[in-house]
């Protein structure tokens, strides 16, 4: 059930886009609100899925009610309703956040569409605050060497900003921890971080994907839908194994980093996004660039700032520490009693040659706590620990 808020002090109007709304979708519960006063009280105390507000109204314009209701509830899409004479202000409230505008008398099609569209990001934006919450203390960067110790620096200096970084490091290294570490200590932290793994969408979807798409773009797309950009609009958008993505999606990309703009696949719309970029990679993109296979426009654009992550087998001293992490976490997710490690176990597993890095290690310390007896002994490294 979708809670929408109608502010419009014209009562006519009220009953127009509640009829329309209403008759619509039964999945749509529509209420009112008189003038922005009343409108904003209404945001404060319930959590609305959209808001539809009148620019021009008494006690509080919608202005006000906008720059209000960000603060208030950031995550919902507000839809600015505007008379003839107040198109420069609907075009303004459009930088100051709201989803989009519609000009009075509404036209039918526009309107549901807007709708449509507000109530699908505003999905994907909680979906992503809720992971986020979940993840958050899931994703910590573990180790006291220097190059992690670099890395930490690093991110204290770049996260507050909005230069766009691009990670680098072979598979299994926390890459992703880096990413989530830049977005929680920045600004926008309190917007969406939204994961995107190039590696993993089929390069015919990636656009679809990360842009969104209309009605009959293609075969199976039978709803207007939004993108990862517009998911991420005011936060982070984290575009994974990027060296994966088509020429094609690159060149889409290059486009929405330049302009901060995008297009949904069968629209010719542009849509303005806010979006901090972070990238990351396991392959060497200049010989990817060199081989034809990635853009070095896009590239440069994606490169201000560079975070190489060490293999685990360059920071061996922090195997001690990262071993007893995930002794503690995997106990307690087990919900069993911590085990221990011997130290010449541990010393077995610092001299280990960790290919997979640290997913590798992490799995390993899970196995031998679920095989070995209460403490995790030398020959229980050599028994269960070998490749």
């Amino acid at each position: 059930m979708a809670k929408i808020l109608i502010i419009e002090d014209e009562a006519a109007i009220r009953r127009v886009l509640t009829k329309i709304l209403s008759e619509e979708s039964k999945d749509y519960q529509v209420e009112e609100a008189g003038d922005g006063l009343e409108g904003i009280n209404k945001i404060r105390e319930e959590d609305y899925d959209l808001v539809l507000c009148d620019i021009k109204m008494p006690k509080m314009d919608g202005v006000e009610v906008l720059e209000a209701a960000r603060k208030l509830k950031p995550e919902v899409p507000m839809v600015m309703i505007s008379g003839h004479g107040d198109l420069d202000t609907a075009v303004n409230t459009m930088r100051l956040g709201a989803f989009d505008y519609i000009s009075k008398p509404p036209d039918l099609n526009r309107l549901l569409n807007t709708v449509r569209n507000a109530l699908d990001r505003k999905t994907l934006v909680v979906e992503n605050i809720k992971l986020k919450k979940k993840v958050s203390k899931k994703y910590e960067m573990v180790g006291e060497s220097e190059e992690i110790g670099q890395i930490k620096a690093m991110i204290e200096k770049v996260a507050p900003t909005d230069a766009r970084v691009l990670i680098t490091g072979p598979n299994g290294t926390g890459k992703e921890l880096v990413a989530h570490w830049l977005h929680e200590k920045s600004e926008r932290s309190k917007g969406p971080l939204v994961e995107v793994n190039c590696a993993a969408i089929p390069s015919e979807l990636i656009e679809s994907e990360l842009f969104g798409h209309v009605k009959g773009a293609f075969t199976s797309a039978n709803k207007d839908r939004a993108g990862k950009f517009e998911a991420a609009n005011g936060g982070t958008i984290f575009l994974d194994e990027i060296g994966d993505m088509s020429l094609s999606a690159q060149a889409k990309v290059l486009r929405a980093l330049q302009e901060s703009r995008v297009q949904r696949v069968g629209s010719d719309k542009d849509i303005k996004v806010d979006v901090r970029v972070v990238a990351a990679t396991n392959k060497n993109l200049k010989q990817e660039i060199a081989d034809g296979n990635f853009r070095e426009d896009l590239y440069h654009r994606l490169a201000v700032i560079l975070i190489k992550v060490p293999a685990l087998n360059d920071r061996r001293n922090d195997i001690p520490i990262l071993i007893a992490h995930f002794a503690k976490k995997i106990s307690q997710e087990q919900g069993t009693a911590l085990k221990t490690f011997s130290s010449k176990a541990i010393d077995l597993l610092k001299a280990y040659d960790w290919t997979g890095n640290i997913r590798e290690l992490r799995n390993v310390v899970e196995r031998l706590i679920i095989l070995s007896g209460p403490e995790v002994t030398e020959g229980d490294v050599k028994l269960f620990a070998s490749k």
